[in-house]
């Protein structure tokens, strides 16, 4: 297990306006003691430090394409926390072929079902969560959302340190 506090972690960013949203959400709802990492959509929870360069070229074949289609669906409650859910076609296309690629190689968290999902609160009380998922639920609407890029991240004790951005073909 001593090799997790390197591991990798690949993950969507967003768009600049959808960023700028869903991140200002999380900033405003995530314990700020706990908010080490900006808002995102995480693909794999942790690949071997061994498989960077393994890595950085599925992501840039991946990223070749124009950017996936994506849509916030809903709202998943987290037990102390809340996320949006997200559903696309082709990210789960994208995420089945680099799991594909790294069959073998997967702990148990990336090898188990993918649910996609953007967290905005987590670590909070029971009551904490269960007010904020009321007051997100009453205004909400389905919505576009804007991939820009895959990123390649390794874990830090905490924070993330970027090792790479492959933003997709005609994405900022």
């Amino acid at each position: 297990m001593a090799w997790l506090m390197s591991a990798l972690i690949v993950t969507a960013e967003f768009g600049r306006t959808d960023f700028a949203w869903l991140d200002g959400l999380r900033r405003a709802h995530y314990p700020p003691e706990r908010n080490r990492v900006p808002a995102h959509l995480t693909l794999f929870h942790a690949l071997p430090p061994s498989a960077v360069d393994s890595a950085r070229r599925q992501l840039a074949l991946a990223s070749s394409a124009p950017p996936p289609r994506a849509m916030i669906a809903g709202l998943m409650k987290l037990g102390g926390g809340v996320a949006f859910r997200v559903v696309s076609e082709d990210l789960d296309a994208i995420r089945a072929d680099i799991a594909d690629h790294f069959h073998g190689m997967l702990g148990a968290q990336d090898a188990q079902g993918w649910r996609p999902h953007v967290t905005i609160q987590n670590k909070a009380s029971a009551e904490e969560a269960r007010t904020l998922f009321a007051t997100l639920d009453r205004d909400f609407e389905p919505r576009a959302l804007e991939i820009a890029a895959l990123a390649l991240h390794r874990y830090v004790a905490g924070p993330w340190e970027t090792v790479g951005r492959y933003p997709f073909r005609g994405a900022a």
